[in-house]
């Protein structure tokens, strides 16, 4: 990762972020979905955004094509999801912090895992 990357790393990231968060808070307060279903939307929502934009912008120095880091990019964010829905649902049923307050710890824990692995091997092409 460049220099120049680590600033459009964290402005995609943080985009994507609150396009994940804003939508599923909404749509669990205004009660269109339980906390669970609230997050895959938002996860939903903000995927295109984080994988396209840190393909265009963050990590474009790197070698990888779309055929190579698409899966990889793709896997990393299902298990950052599924570890992020683990927290949620987790914390939702043994403490009585509020949706909105869990999920957002729980996507800063995702946020750190998923760009070590999308530095180290998705967006790292074939040397």
């Amino acid at each position: 990762m460049t220099r120049k990357s680590i600033p459009w790393f964290a402005v995609i990231g943080a985009s994507a972020a609150a396009v994940h968060y804003i939508a599923a808070v909404s749509i669990e307060f205004l009660q269109l979905a339980t906390p669970a279903k609230a997050n895959i939307l938002g996860f939903l929502f903000a995927f295109p955004l984080s994988y396209f934009g840190h393909k265009t912008l963050s990590f474009a120095g790197h070698t990888a094509t779309h055929r190579q880091a698409f899966p990889k990019f793709f896997s990393i964010a299902i298990v950052g999801f599924l570890f992020n829905q683990f927290i949620v649902t987790r914390f939702l049923t043994i403490t009585i912090l509020p949706f909105w307050l869990v999920l957002g710890v729980a996507m800063v824990i995702v946020a750190v895992l998923t760009y070590l692995f999308s530095h180290y091997w998705a967006f790292k092409g074939k040397v």
